[in-house]
């Protein structure tokens, strides 16, 4: 009698753990053959990609409202996944307005952004802002996966200090909270992002393994040959190509990794004390597009379910020599209608775009079930601030990519009433109930979005 591969199934060796992709052979019989009721075996997964300083929301907005609407320059991109996504206009994040508490617009962007609460102002121990939208998820269905959530981002972000108009460090370096005082800090290296999602055993076998795999020249895949070519025996032609695939993508990740660190071990001196990072890539564009192929892998192999990724710390005043915009991001964002410094904007926020997109066409060409990973998945791609020079925090830029299980009716521009100050909560609380969720309110919402199915 078939009996079907539990979805849990990882393949082991020392120290090691590896997470098999959605199977056929992972379906009873009776379903195997007709692939029926997808939404029944295949979860949704979440993520939220986060950008700083707001965008040059004349070049984001479109014109049209519904299905037949151009795609605006921001958003070109994204264009032959035109279909698969939901462009939000009229969003608000009301928390992080001043609401009495003057300047700090950068620190409240980010640290409302997730949690709909009004932060502390204070840039000391005492910080308090919420528990943001994906750490409410986690609670709820964290233990289904190996990591109940996971962290990412390319900018390292200090606990303490003042960062912003007497706000601490800690607002405007962390999007997700665990609790009102507790910042979820963000994985920056990839190599050490590698190493969670497939390390297995006791912390002693997985830094066994490390060490060995760094003194070898070996792969994680070494380690769980004997088990992967077990399962191959009881896989169908479909499902070995599929597991093939994906270990081939685990092993050009590794060798990525290994490229990275002999860049940034060479090219960087730590201080006394400090162990430099061996994963972080010397260039941006790379950076990203590790941790988000990081992602993919880990929502394919169903390690997690709820991620966060920040492209870049809140006032972020990094430079884009490399798309030939030497000034810094935050100064820039002061533009002040000047022609030039928004096309440099605009040049900035198509770089980030064209990341968002690299990870939206990496999960679109992955098969999964009756239908591809991304439509299983929910990602919500923005800012907490619409136009940095203004700093507001209504009209902010938001969209999402994915069909989440196909309760979403995507390839659509909605407009929310300006006046209306729909809470951009009421989105979370919407996405939540599609992960399985039912939450009462994330923040300051106020309901759900009725319309996200159309």
């Amino acid at each position: 009698m078939f009996r079907p591969i539990d979805r849990r199934t990882v393949l082991k060796g020392l120290g090691t753990a590896v997470a098999l992709p959605w199977l056929e052979a992972m379906l009873p019989a009776t379903s195997r053959a007709a692939l029926a009721a997808p939404a029944a075996r295949v979860p949704n997964r979440l993520a939220f990609f986060y950008v700083p300083n707001g965008v040059n929301m004349q070049a984001w907005t479109p014109a049209e409202e519904g299905t037949n609407f151009a795609l605006p320059p921001l958003l070109e991109p994204l264009r032959p996944y035109k279909d698969d996504l939901l462009v939000l206009s009229g969003l608000t994040c009301d928390k992080a307005r001043p609401n009495g508490d003057g300047p700090g617009d950068h620190a409240r962007a980010m640290s409302a952004y997730l949690t709909g609460c009004q932060p502390r102002k204070t840039a000391g121990a005492n910080i308090k802002a919420g528990v943001s939208a994906d750490q409410l998820i986690a609670q709820k269905i964290g233990h289904l996966t190996r990591l109940p959530s996971l962290e990412i981002g390319c900018d390292r972000g200090l606990q303490a200090g003042n960062c912003d108009s007497g706000y601490s460090c800690a607002y405007s370096a962390n999007l997700s909270w665990r609790s009102e005082a507790m910042p979820m800090p963000k994985e920056v290296d990839p190599k050490l992002v590698f190493e969670r999602l497939f390390s297995g055993g006791s912390k002693a076998e997985a830094g066994a393994a490390a060490a060995r795999r760094a003194r070898y020249n070996q792969s994680v895949l070494d380690f769980v040959l004997e088990d992967a070519d077990r399962l191959r025996g009881k896989l169908g032609s479909a499902d070995q190509r599929k597991l093939d695939e994906y270990l081939s993508s685990v092993r050009e990740i590794e060798m990525r990794l290994f490229r990275a660190g002999r860049e940034s071990s060479a090219k960087v001196e730590a201080p006394k004390g400090v162990t430099v990072p061996s994963g972080i890539p010397k260039e941006y564009a790379e950076h990203i597009r590790l941790l988000g192929d990081l992602l993919v892998l880990a929502f394919q192999g169903d390690l997690t379910r709820v991620s966060t990724f920040v492209f870049a710390n809140e006032g972020s005043n990094r430079s884009y020599r490399f798309i030939n915009v030497p000034e810094g991001h935050h100064d820039l964002s002061h533009h002040g209608g000047n022609k030039d410094k928004l096309e440099k904007i605009k040049k900035i926020n198509l770089f980030h775009l064209t990341q968002f997109a690299y990870v939206v066409g990496k999960l679109k060409a992955i098969k999964e079930g009756d239908g591809t990973l991304l439509d299983h998945c929910m990602l919500v791609y923005g800012s907490g601030i619409g136009d940095g020079n203004r700093h507001n925090h209504d009209q902010l830029p938001i969209l999402v990519a994915g069909k989440g299980g196909g309760t979403i009716k995507t390839g659509r521009h909605v407009r929310y009433p300006r006046r209306a100050d729909t809470p951009l909560t009421n989105l979370y609380v919407s996405l939540a109930e599609r992960m399985g969720v039912a939450l009462e309110r994330v923040g300051d919402s106020k309901g759900k979005l009725t319309d996200l199915a159309g």
